[in-house]
């Protein structure tokens, strides 16, 4: 009677594609983690940029041409905004240009959001 089993080379090569899979697997996994934290990190600097537009909209005033800037804090973190009144072709009518950051100094903003008022 003769027991057959893995030589020790079919078992190594088993490993070897287990190990890929693995790593693939945790590769894959930590690329969607962090994807869904800057997903979440944006739509947060998205709710701030809202916010704003509701604040300067409820106001009532004519916004002004300078950048008005300030802080907000929204799910543990400081988001920094600013925004300023860009004029138009028509003057009963300006722009608002409103930018959200995840620091003070960063290049680009996280969210940015353009809408219209009306003089009256």
């Amino acid at each position: 009677m003769r027991c057959r089993g893995m030589t020790l080379l079919e078992v190594m090569v088993a490993m070897a594609i287990f190990a890929i899979a693995g790593l693939t697997l945790m590769q894959t996994v930590t690329g969607q983690v962090v994807a869904l934290a800057a997903l979440e990190d944006k739509t947060f600097a998205n709710w701030v940029a809202d916010n704003q537009m509701v604040t300067i909209r409820v106001s009532d005033k004519w916004p002004n041409l300078s950048w008005s800037t300030g802080t907000e804090e929204m799910a543990g973190r400081t988001y920094y905004w600013r925004w300023h009144g860009v004029e138009t072709a028509d003057p009963q009518f300006r722009a608002i240009d409103v930018e959200v950051r995840d620091t003070e100094k960063a290049a680009d903003p996280r969210a940015s959001l353009r809408s219209y008022v009306s003089k009256y």
